[in-house]
């Protein structure tokens, strides 16, 4: 249940207008908003987030017939993916139009607009008029939030206003599909799956690993609890869970149905779904409570990476990556 008002949305685009951040809640994450065309409301969203300047923002737009002056153009694939997806966890990267400052997009050419699929959101970027830049409302490289108390944990103060529109339905953020070229490319696996994709171009999407296009999510380290996460093969789970405890490890683990009933040896568990819709929405919401519980290790294996499954693989592998600086 959301508690937004008429007067909240209302107050929230008056605090855009001024220069201000606001968290806004999306289907997919809770992100960290700016008014996209005015350059040191963005330069705010790097700063609140600690985000590299490199790294690009996706701009949110209240419909597909608000993309003038934020995309140099729409091709018909990008026209065809809108018309079925948005509002939706699907982003599509443009050309850049002329409302758009370099700030918004790491100097890149190209530009990342999504609808999102939130009455909340949507109310809000109606009542703005404009587009708004919002990664996820967290610190750079941690848990995304899926709730407003998450991003009020995270990022306190330096949020000017939180809209609370309850918990996202979707959980793992946007797919992104660069349709600049000849043939669409998934940058980064979300809630539209490939499948879902094919099935509306009648043809193959390529997965855009070797792209020179910068998009968010795209850090070795991402998604990352304070906990480190190791990534054990299923049948290897339960003995590395008794032996990292042994060692003195306070051991989290995301235990699947297929160890549903195995005794496990650990400080906290975690029974994770099948990866279908609920395993993406309740996700970080996992990564979360078992750090809350006061592990310092986490251990899980990766589910078949077919339909959303691929973008939840994604989040954990990169949630196991090195953490190095930005």
């Amino acid at each position: 249940m959301t508690t937004t008002t008429t007067g909240d949305i209302e107050k929230a685009a008056g605090v855009l207008r001024a220069g201000g951040l606001v968290a806004l809640p999306t289907e997919t994450v809770y992100g960290l908003g700016a008014d996209a065309g005015n350059p040191a409301a963005v330069a705010r969203v790097f700063a609140a987030k600690g985000r590299p300047p490199s790294h690009p923002l996706i701009l949110h737009v209240s419909g597909a017939d608000r993309l003038a002056g934020w995309a140099a153009d729409v091709p018909g694939t990008a026209r065809l993916l809108a018309e079925r997806f948005w509002p939706g966890p699907l982003t599509l990267v443009l050309r850049r139009g002329a409302r758009v400052p370099l700030a918004a997009t790491g100097g890149l050419e190209t530009v990342a607009v999504r609808v999102p699929a939130h009455p909340v959101a949507l109310a809000l970027l109606t009542e703005f008029g404009g587009a708004v830049a919002a990664p996820s409302a967290n610190r750079f490289g941690s848990v995304s939030p899926t709730t407003a108390d998450d991003v009020r944990a995270e990022l306190g103060g330096a949020v000017d206003f939180v809209l609370d529109g309850g918990p996202c339905t979707v959980g793992v953020e946007s797919t992104i599909v660069d349709v600049t070229g000849d043939t669409p490319s998934i940058l980064r696996p979300g809630g539209v799956t490939r499948e879902d994709l094919e099935a509306v171009l009648g043809r193959p999407v390529a997965e855009g690993t070797a792209s020179r296009i910068r998009v968010p999510g795209q850090h070795p380290s991402h998604y990352a609890p304070n906990a480190r996460v190791v990534l054990v093969e299923p049948e290897n789970l339960l003995a590395e869970a008794r032996a990292a405890q042994e060692q003195g490890h306070q051991v989290g683990v995301f235990l699947p149905p297929s160890l549903a009933d195995a005794p496990v040896k650990a400080h906290a568990v975690v029974a994770v779904p099948e990866p279908d819709d609920d395993y993406a929405r309740r996700l970080y919401g996992f990564l979360r409570e078992l750090d809350r519980r006061g592990c310092d290790l986490i251990l899980v294996s990766l589910p078949a990476e077919a339909g959303l499954g691929a973008a939840i693989a994604n989040r954990l592998r990169r949630a196991a990556g090195p953490r190095t600086s930005a």
